[in-house]
């Protein structure tokens, strides 16, 4: 033994050769007295998880190359029938937000409380769940815990999408579709110009009078035009400012706005 003199640190030779020997070595322990304890991280368990990842990965890709997205109905400002509904994977934190407890005046409980206690309670489950067992019977906090957030997650996902389909089959046929029928046709301009915007809506949807979408299914150009002329309704007679070409044209247009369904004569 002996001591180094650059950095004054203690030097074990092997015999009297004069070779300093290594203590510091590169390989990884041996586990083996200890089958199924534990292992090396780095490189037996990170090589393991890499492998799983790599085959996941590649899973996932193929998917994604042979599946074509569904995807929705092209935006349109215009429609007002179109009901929303996020991705699958968001639906149970849509459906969360449709809660009392989770809406209006407690909307923090929904969008911060709630996400809080979840991603709190995995940033604590290492030090929750300190024993040694690896069985999940013997972890019942963990395992607690993940059965918790599956079931609710899974059940909000049905609740949600099970929702979304009752509010689509109540809708009248045609009215998620309805769209305006050929914006670019002068008589548009013409409504837009007139009184009529103010109870049909800019878009046709409809506010303090009945929506137009669809009216073409119920009514003819004469028809609309005796109902320009002698009111219907809350509607009182003569609403319509133009000449008699210019209402024609707009009569035309309205029974273009059809979606395939009858509006009823309330409206």
């Amino acid at each position: 033994m002996a001591h180094h003199h650059d950095n004054d640190k203690e030097i074990n030779y092997v015999g009297d050769s004069r070779v300093i020997e290594k203590k510091e070595k590169m390989v990884p322990k041996d586990y083996s007295e200890f089958p199924g304890k534990t292992e090396a991280f780095f490189p037996n368990f990170l090589l393991k998880e890499w492998m799983v990842a790599v085959v996941v990965l590649v899973g996932f890709m193929a998917l994604v190359m042979t599946e074509e997205p569904p995807i929705g109905e092209q935006a349109d400002p215009t429609n007002t029938g179109f009901l929303p509904v996020p991705d699958w994977y968001f639906l149970f934190l849509y459906e969360l937000l449709k809660f009392k407890w989770a809406s209006g005046p407690f909307v923090v409980i929904g969008t911060a409380i709630v996400p809080m206690l979840a991603f709190g309670a995995l940033f604590l489950v290492p030090w929750l769940d300190t024993g040694k067992e690896r069985r999940p019977m013997k972890r019942p906090i963990t395992t607690g815990i993940m059965f918790l957030a599956l079931i609710g997650t899974v059940a909000l996902t049905w609740v949600a999408w099970d929702e979304h389909e009752k509010q689509l089959a109540s809708l009248p046929k045609g009215e998620a579709e309805a769209k305006i029928v050929d914006q670019r046709d002068p008589a548009y301009d013409i409504y837009k110009n007139n009184a009529c915007v103010n109870c049909h809506g800019q878009n046709l949807e409809g506010l303090q009078g009945p929506p137009l979408r669809g009216v073409g299914d119920y009514y003819k150009p004469k028809e609309i035009m005796k109902i320009m002329d002698e009111g219907k309704g809350n509607m009182p007679a003569g609403m319509f400012q133009g000449t008699a070409l210019e209402k024609k044209q707009l009569a035309d247009w309205l029974s273009k706005q059809k979606t395939g369904r009858k509006i009823t004569e309330e409206q």
